[in-house]
């Protein structure tokens, strides 16, 4: 075993030890040493972490290439364009995937981490010896103490699966074997009604596969219920099989086939997906040595300044009890580093946009009606379909909604809900409207470019006091 113990002296640099190499881990180290730091960073597996490897990255290929195979075989402009059945090698798919996931973590993550001579990278498992020090086992063989200062937890999580009996006997996927499939099954069912389910559904679905979901409750059931009823809709009418209030009560693989019993009779598929949630990556960290509390899911439990209850750790993205998105793990990660370094950094989600690349995708801001009531606040909304937008007629695509939810007393924007095609590219213009305190009023007041589904959200604002239906076009 050797030594990384800090050298003694009034001026040496603050060492900061940080455990992962995602989007948190990523931000925070970079911030920490143009603080002036020293950093450790640890990672047990691929560098770069969830987003980039098995996660955001290789999943919005997939669903862009699934995109382009389904309107090439079917577009509201099918009486003008002939429709063609599109053939589909999913090798060459994965081959042109892979190869930007390579070069994303490489420009992103290896070739940054091995051109800074502040931060030291190790490979290999860490956990906690004390408040002040780590063992890391290393992938290559032997140990290694790393003594810090502070220290940020930054683990991620990883795909959860559910105790549902002969499951884990069986070949199942979840998120990370399925982005690598090199084939398309031609029966595919996935358990689950959150985003990574509905996305890849949706994509195999795209790419030629029969999909069955099975949902214990309602799609994106912590929603607006018009949410997922509208996504039902839309998967229903590609083909996708939605089962609602339906769980899987065994699981067997038998002769290469998957049969899972329900209480609606048995579903058979050539390949099942578990796509029912994240469980923080906390377990092997030896939290308890260093006094570090994680609540009943094994999420840490963090402040708005990313701290623990050990005023020498810090934890930031999904091994936390904040929401599981890579931008608010990189916003965390840097402002636990301008903390760790001696400043005052706090994060605030109030108007954290969240996108879900389906189609229609979803995208949401701030407060639904039912969790504006759950606050006491009294609410007035509207929703708007979109067969009152513009650019939605002109595509001949008016699938979904847009929502807006304001406080009844000052009329102040606090919510807005999308389903839309390209809803995602319309929701941070409400997540700043939201920020700056904005009335429905004063954005029904702003300009908008024609023909934009942006322009939704204006038309959407001025439904509270006008019958947008008798309005001309571009009308202010």
């Amino acid at each position: 075993m050797t030594s990384d113990a800090p050298p003694t002296g009034n001026e040496r640099p603050l060492q900061i030890a940080v455990i992962g190499s995602g989007g948190a881990a990523m931000a925070a180290a970079l911030k920490a040493v143009e603080k002036g730091a020293r950093v450790t960073l640890i990672e047990r597996g691929t560098i770069g972490g969830t987003c980039v490897n098995f996660g955001c990255v290789p999943s919005k290929i997939m669903i862009r290439a699934a995109h382009i195979a389904h309107s090439r075989r079917e577009s509201p402009f099918d009486g003008g364009i002939a429709a063609t059945v599109p053939a589909i090698d999913r090798s060459k798919l994965l081959a042109q995937q892979q190869g930007r996931v390579d070069e994303l973590r490489h420009a992103k993550y290896e070739g940054i981490l091995d051109g800074n001579s502040a931060i030291t990278v190790l490979h290999g498992d860490a956990r906690f010896k004390d408040d002040h020090s780590l063992l890391v086992r290393l992938n290559e063989g032997g140990e290694r103490l790393v003594m810090f200062d502070r220290c940020l937890v930054a683990t991620g999580a990883s795909p959860a699966v559910p105790p549902i009996p002969g499951l884990k006997e069986s070949p199942y996927w979840t998120s990370t074997e399925a982005l690598v499939s090199d084939t398309i099954p031609e029966r595919l069912a996935v358990i689950g009604s959150s985003v990574v389910a509905l996305e890849l559904a949706q994509a195999f679905a795209r790419l030629g596969s029969r999909v069955t979901i099975l949902a214990r409750s309602t799609l994106f059931f912590w929603e607006d219920p018009a949410i997922g009823e509208a996504v039902a809709a839309a998967f229903r009418a590609e083909g996708i099989k939605v089962l609602e209030h339906t769980q899987a009560s065994q699981v067997a693989h038998v002769d290469g086939e998957f049969v899972l019993t329900t209480a609606h009779g048995e579903i058979r598929a050539d390949d099942l997906l578990i796509a029912t949630g994240r469980a923080p990556n906390t377990r092997s960290l030896a939290l308890e040595t260093a006094g570090v509390p994680v609540n009943a899911q094994g999420a840490i439990v963090i402040d708005r300044g990313m701290r623990t209850s050990n005023p020498n750790v810090y934890a930031a993205g999904d091994c936390t009890d904040q929401h599981q998105f890579v931008y608010v793990a990189a916003a965390a990660g840097a402002r636990a580093a301008i903390n760790m370094t001696g400043g005052d950094a706090a994060l605030d989600l109030t108007a954290m946009p969240a996108v879900v690349f389906t189609d229609p995708q979803v995208a949401t801001v701030g407060y639904s009606e039912a969790e504006a009531r759950r606050d006491g606040i009294e609410t007035e909304s509207r929703t708007l379909t979109l067969d009152n937008v513009p650019r939605a007629l002109a595509n001949f695509d008016t699938r979904g909604f847009i929502k807006l939810v304001a406080d009844a007393g000052s009329g102040r924007l606090i919510g807005v809900q999308a389903v839309a095609p390209e809803a995602g590219e319309l929701i941070q213009t409400a997540a700043m409207a939201i920020h700056n305190r904005m009335t429905v009023q004063e954005l029904a007041d702003q300009l908008f470019p024609y023909l934009t589904m942006v322009e939704g959200l204006k038309l959407a604002a001025q439904t509270f006091t006008k019958d947008v239906k008798q309005l001309s076009c571009c009308a202010g």
